[in-house]
Formats: structure tokens, sequence, C-alpha cells
């Protein structure tokens, strides 16, 4: 789960570490209201939507010469003027995609006098199984850039958990970022911080890009980019709170909803899997055949019938679907069980679009019968690269 990034500071604050003042704005009332409780002269007017980039991106609606989603203010009228401009449009980024996301939320910021910035970032590294600090002199910069230009800019050190955070971890921190003195001690407690948020709200990646040293010699977050691990939140209901449903896909709501687990893709072919690789699989082998995957969609192992009508009814809400592929291995999952969930999905439904069924395992030959006397126009196929090519001849025909 992602939040925003005054909600993300908010939790960094709660665990001590240096970040500017600043609130949240629906309004462009709420904007100027906000700066008023700022010292100022200097004001940032924040977009705030789940992407990164916003420095960078272009919003629709305004000239292609138009500020970017984070402006600087002089003044409080400068933050109304920018406040009425983003609030209400589109913030296109390189992570939102050419649709990009409306502006609803600002966040309206005490500017800082910056002498230097820094790339921060805590994630789980999967190899290790620890917690993981990438470090980097170039801060404000796309990392994934710096990773392929620069790679001997970038540190990488792992946690061990046995330990926690100790503060050998501070100082090297501070040496990778030229930081001596008081700034040394200061990234030493920076880094204490952040891992102790990290571990406490059982984040899954907190990214501060920048972190900056002002001219008066103070390191502050200047950014915060945090996301939670799913699997944890109903240890957080403090952190369920932060939710916002209007960053998210809407089919995505709908099937955590039957705890599906979903992801909207940009393709034109629907796909019901059950277990991860399969799922990951059927996408290659639907690309491989000249198409793109329209989701990630995984029904798990146990799905009832009832979990299988609404993954099917999810899939044919997307306006992109061109042609849907059911691919099931049973397992535990019983291939009767899916094939009942489709029938009864595509009768409440109806389908407009090519659909080939591919079945094997547990109870196959009792699901491809039930598929076979529906009467409905339902495409059968033998294994998974008959399926692929099946759908993806019906759709290009179509």
């Amino acid at each position: 789960m992602n939040i925003h990034e005054y909600q993300g500071k908010a939790v960094l604050k709660e665990y001590g570490a240096p970040v500017s003042a600043g609130f949240p704005a629906l309004t462009v009332a709420e904007a100027v209201e906000a700066a008023k409780k700022l010292p100022g002269p200097l004001y940032v007017v924040k977009s705030q939507i789940h992407a990164g980039g916003r420095g960078k991106g272009k919003f629709k609606e305004l000239p292609a010469d138009a500020k970017g989603g984070v402006r600087l203010a002089k003044s409080i009228e400068e933050v109304e003027s920018h406040a009425r401009e983003m609030l209400g449009n589109t913030l296109v980024t390189a992570q939102t995609g050419p649709a990009g996301k409306q502006v609803n939320r600002l966040y309206i910021e005490d500017g800082s006098d910056i002498e230097k910035e820094f790339y921060l970032s805590a994630l789980v590294d999967r190899e290790t199984s620890r917690v993981a600090f990438v470090v980097s002199t170039e801060g404000g910069m796309d990392i994934e850039a710096v990773a392929h230009d620069t790679p001997e800019k970038i540190l990488t050190f792992s946690v061990d958990p046995a330990t926690g955070i100790m503060p050998h971890h501070g100082r090297t921190v501070a040496k990778t970022l030229g930081l001596t003195g008081d700034l040394a001690k200061q990234a030493e407690k920076v880094i204490a911080q952040i891992y102790a948020a990290f571990v406490g709200k059982d984040m899954a990646m907190l990214e501060i890009n920048p972190l900056i040293v002002t001219t008066q010699g103070q390191l502050k977050c200047l950014d915060a980019k945090v996301s939670f691990d799913s699997n944890s939140l109903y240890r957080h209901p403090e952190v369920m709170t932060l939710r916002d449903e209007t960053e998210e896909d809407a089919k995505e709501i709908e099937a955590s909803k039957h705890d599906l687990a979903y992801i909207a893709l940009d393709g034109t072919i629907g796909c019901m899997v059950n277990g991860a690789g399969l799922a990951m699989a059927t996408l290659d082998i639907i690309k491989l055949y000249g198409e793109e995957p329209a989701n990630f969609l995984d029904v798990g192992g146990g799905a009832s019938e009832e979990k299988v009508t609404a993954a099917f009814k999810i899939i044919t809400a997307d306006p992109q679907v061109k042609g849907i592929l059911v691919n099931i291995f049973g397992g535990i999952m019983k291939c009767d069980v899916i094939a009942r969930g489709v029938i009864a999905a595509v009768k409440a439904v109806g389908l407009q679009v090519p659909l080939v069924v591919r079945l094997e395992g547990t109870n196959v030959e009792e699901g491809k019968e039930i598929i076979r006397t529906s009467g409905l126009n339902v495409i059968p196929a033998d294994d998974l690269d008959d399926a692929a090519q099946k759908i993806v001849a019906a759709v290009k025909k179509g």
C-alpha cells in the first residue's frame, strides 16, 4: 500500500526524523491558509499523487511550457496561483504513464535553502532477507539513471536483524556522502530513525530523494515515498486510515475485497490463472505470440465458485479487454469449480469477447464437460501454448 508524501513525512516525524513544516490542502483556500501558517518567505507547492517525477511532470490541461507538479512560491499570492493551476488537473510523469493522475491534494511546505542533495532509501532485500539501504551522492535524480550511468556512485548495505541498526552503519553513510563533524553525527541519527520507522511500521520501501544539507548545516528529509507490506496491514490500523483509494485502480480495489491478487496492465487479453508462477508464464506466452496482457490475476489455490465469478467480472469490467484466457492447473484448485465459476460469471455479465479456457489437473474431465455442455461460445484449449495461440488469433481476428 502506498501513501502520499505528506503522510510519509508525518510517519517519519513520529520517529524523530527531520522534515520541513508543512500542511496538506484539498482546496485553494486550504492551500492559502496552510501558507499563512508557515514562516516563509519561500514556500513549496507539491502535487500529491502516488507517482515519482512530479517536478519534471507536465499537466495535460496546461500549456507545454507550464511548470511541473512541484513549484516554488515566493508569496502567498503565488501559492494561491499555483494551487489553482494544479488542483483538479491531470499530472503526467514518467511513472504515471500517458494517462497521468488527477491532482486532488497538495502539500504546502516551508521552503529550504539547499546546499547539497543526496539519495537515501531503505527496502527489503529478498536475497539476504534483511533491510537494505541504498545511498548515493546523486540526490534529486532518478536513481535508475544513476545505477545505469554511474553505478560506482551508489552504495548498498544491509542490516543484520539480530543487531539492528548500529553506529557503524551511520558512519558508512556519512563517509559515502562526504559528511564530517556534526553532519556525520546527524547522519548516524537519521539512519537509525529511518530504520526504526521502516521496521516499526512494516514498510516495504522508504525512499528519500532528496535528503538535503541546508545552508544552516542541517540534514533534512525533503521528500518521502513510502509503501507498506500489505500483508502486515492488519497490525497497523493507523496505517490503513492513510489509504487513498482515488489513487488506486478501481478494479484492483474490487479484487482486494475478494482476496484476489490482481494488477492492471495495459494490454488487451484478460487473464485468469491460479498460481503466481503460472500467471507470469501466461503473461509471457501472450507476449511471445504478439499481444499484450491486460492484467495479472491469480485466483489462488483454494478459490471458490464465488471468487472465480468475482474475478471474471473484474476482467470483463476492463474496456481494454478484447479477449479472455482462463488458464488453470488444478492441484488444490479443482477444475470443475473453475468451470462452474466461469459459466456463472458469463451468465451474469454476458460474454462480449472471445474466451479461451485451458484446464488441466484435478477433476479436469468434469470441468471440460461443464464447459462443453454449457451452450456458451467458449474455445477449449489442450495446453498453454495452444491456449495462447488461440486467444491471440481470436483477438487479432475480431
